[in-house]
């Protein structure tokens, strides 16, 4: 018995050890990454249930997370203590972030449109110096996105859950010229007309 028990011994010790190695490096990388995103708390909901002996609280986060860089994603959460609820909205947030394509960095390729049940929103590509001209909500995903010059009206419900999905709703569908070129097999000069030359028709 002790000739099989002593090669066990050290095995499981090397196993378990070279688990707790990779967990521990898997783990740096996230949370490198998520040391450079910003989050925004957009609204807090409080819910009261009804239940015998008094009524019981809970409350409901909607957070905003983007890299700066063009990567935004949103999250909603549900938990019975505000910080809990937070956490579980980000972590959301982080889970599904999108893409979206900038010019120059700083605003939209195009001017779109978004909607999500009763919230409509409008997205206007800005020049340099106009800023962010959108409020509440919509604002919170520009500055978490990294645009810094865009104009936005959102005609439509004021529900801060829906002008954040029909926000999000229009960004999916931003596209950039050289995306448009690709699929149309064409250059990118044959997309967008530069300053001062005529568009190119075809």
């Amino acid at each position: 018995m002790a000739d099989k028990t002593t090669p066990r011994g050290p095995n499981r010790g090397q196993s378990g050890g070279g688990r707790g190695r990779g967990r521990g490096g898997r783990d740096r990388a996230p949370r490198e990454e998520e040391d450079e995103l910003i989050d925004k708390l957009v609204h807090i909901n409080r819910v009261a249930k009804v239940v015998k002996g008094g009524r019981r609280f809970s409350f409901g986060a909607l957070v905003v997370v983007g890299d700066g860089r063009g990567r935004v994603g949103f999250g909603t959460g549900k938990a019975r203590e505000v910080p809990e609820a937070i956490r579980k909205a980000t972590d959301k947030a982080k889970r599904s972030m999108i893409r979206v394509p900038l010019r120059e960095g700083r605003t939209l390729h195009h001017d779109i449109r978004g909607r999500f049940g009763a919230g409509k929103v409008f997205l206007r590509a800005a020049p340099p110096g106009t800023g962010i001209i959108a409020g509440g909500p919509m604002r919170a995903v520009f500055e978490t996105m990294g645009v810094q010059d865009v104009v936005a009206k959102s005609i439509g419900s004021a529900n801060p859950h829906n002008m954040v999905k029909a926000t999000f709703e229009a960004l999916e569908r931003c596209v950039s010229p050289r995306g448009v070129a690709s699929r149309r097999g064409k250059k990118i000069g044959e997309i967008v007309a530069r300053r001062g030359d005529q568009p190119v028709t075809s």
